[in-house]
């Protein structure tokens, strides 16, 4: 998928955002014991990381969250599904291989049950890339709809969130709306000073994928 025309203010470009967010965090870190979160959050977020195959880089890790980016020409609309259903299986494996590593302590039955995937993916043709010691900052209104877009009234806690934005960017006639994984529904949500922002959600679920 070839980009739009580059805006050529200094670091400012056209850039995909995508976020895979760990959904139970909170919970999960309130009850187990800190022995074992601290041992199987980072595993998590390292195995979301190393299932990266479409070339993202990372700007930030958030806690729960990795935060990808990429600028310049976008894989097609299929790959990138692909990638982000990827993201969710290798999530799931890597979930049910530290609940039998840590099966000796009691908590780690509650590893699959708390824990979930949700990704989000926008496209905003403003964002500004500024280095911050070894790591990228991404900067923008494009920033902080797609962190709100996490906020959304979605029932299910694993679900691949797509922004209008990032539909338009690759047009209708490039967009596969059911895969044999879940089929696109839409959305929106009214943003505190930027208005109501729609989106297009996959539904996941692990006892199908």
């Amino acid at each position: 998928m070839s980009e739009k025309k580059e805006n050529k203010k200094g670091n400012v470009l056209p850039t995909l955002l995508c976020i895979p967010d760990i959904s139970g965090f909170t919970k999960f870190m309130g009850h187990t014991d800190f022995e074992l979160s601290s041992k199987v959050i980072p595993s998590l977020l390292n195995k979301i990381i190393y299932s990266n195959e479409i070339d993202l880089k990372i700007s930030e890790i958030e806690g729960d969250a990795v935060l990808f980016y990429r600028t310049g020409d976008l894989p097609s609309f299929e790959k990138l599904m692909s990638q982000c259903h990827f993201f969710y299986t290798e999530f799931y494996n890597q979930l049910n291989q530290l609940r039998k590593q840590f099966s000796d302590n009691d908590d780690a039955k509650k590893i699959p049950k708390i824990l979930g995937l949700k990704i989000i993916l926008h496209h905003g043709m403003e964002v500004a890339t500024v280095p911050v010691g070894n790591h990228v900052k991404l900067m923008g209104e494009d920033v902080i709809v797609a962190h709100r877009l996490l906020k959304n009234s979605i029932a299910s806690d694993e679900y691949i969130l797509l922004s209008n934005a990032l539909m338009d960017f690759y047009g209708e006639k490039n967009i596969i709306r059911k895969f044999e994984w879940g089929e696109l529904q839409e959305d929106e949500i009214l943003v505190e000073h930027l208005g109501v922002v729609n989106f297009a959600y996959f539904d996941l679920n692990p006892s199908t994928s």
